[in-house]
């Protein structure tokens, strides 16, 4: 059985891509209605660009059993026509041990994800039950690209060492439950300091930084920031600026290879730069 890890280095090899598009189809944007219809014109236009496909839950959760079902074609046609593209669910979810388990199961068994984002926040209990898929990515919410985010994830705290940031002990706690060596990290690009204290204290777990697009996230930053002493282990992470390059239903495909291809080109440049091409 090979490891997450393996699975998401044979992707990015296979790419050279360390790009990540994240399907998040809101409505009010797409340049066509149909949920399944759209996100199957962003794979077909980006499938031989990208790493991995990260669907937002929310997206989907938001038109009750219409959006699950999309969900789920969005999941087949993905492992139909990019067989080894990432899976990655999108749903920061946690919570006791036993709801974690439904959780798990969920997004595991029944939809048959690669990975998941959780929310660390309640413990080990809250987190085991995800890391007990052996084959499966748990990436942990550590560092998160919204401005709000320093109210408490930036809270100095103060434990058996001296006192350090609350990111800083998740880093630090996400590190130690690795025991599998499936576990990694989320880490917004809005932070490219915060991204490099975080991958200091796991130099060697899988981070996948959002928000280099919509969000303005510094993305030569967060490379430099955020790559291993390979130049790998790290997933950029893309949604509202290739999904929605271009709203007109006759080349918001096209728009989207664009922007995907504009993205890749700048990463694997800052590798290149920092001698860590492919």
């Amino acid at each position: 059985m090979s490891t997450f890890i393996q699975r998401l280095a044979t992707s990015c090899r296979a790419r050279e891509s360390l790009l990540c598009v994240g399907l998040d189809p809101d409505q009010a944007l797409m340049a066509i209605p149909d949920i399944l219809d759209f996100n199957k014109g962003i794979v077909d236009a980006t499938k031989d660009l990208v790493c991995a496909y990260k669907p937002n839950l929310a997206f989907y959760e938001a038109h009750g059993s219409r959006g699950i079902v999309a969900l789920e074609e969005t999941v087949s046609y993905i492992r139909s026509v990019a067989p080894s593209a990432i899976l990655l669910a999108d749903g920061k979810r946690g919570d006791i041990g036993s709801t974690s388990a439904h959780y798990a199961r969920a997004l595991f068994d029944v939809w048959e994800f690669d990975a998941t984002t959780v929310n660390g926040y309640a413990g080990s209990d809250a987190v085991e039950p995800f890391l007990a898929y052996e084959d499966k990515g748990v990436f942990v919410w550590c560092r998160s690209s919204n401005a709000g985010a320093g109210e408490f994830q930036d809270v100095n705290v103060t434990t058996d060492r001296a006192g350090r940031r609350l990111f800083e002990l998740v880093a630090e706690r996400a590190s130690a439950w690795n025991r599998r060596s499936n576990v990694a990290l989320v880490v917004g690009a809005t932070y490219p300091d915060e991204l490099a204290t975080v991958r200091a204290i796991c130099p060697d777990m899988p981070i996948l930084v959002p928000g280099v697009g919509a969000q303005e996230g510094r993305l030569r930053a967060s490379v430099v920031a955020g790559m291993d002493a390979l130049g790998r282990n790290l997933i950029v992470s893309a949604s509202r600026s290739v999904l929605y390059a271009s709203r007109d239903p006759a080349n918001f495909q096209q728009a989207a290879r664009g922007a995907a291809e504009d993205l890749r080109r700048r990463i694997n440049g800052v590798l290149e730069e920092e001698g860590r091409g492919w």
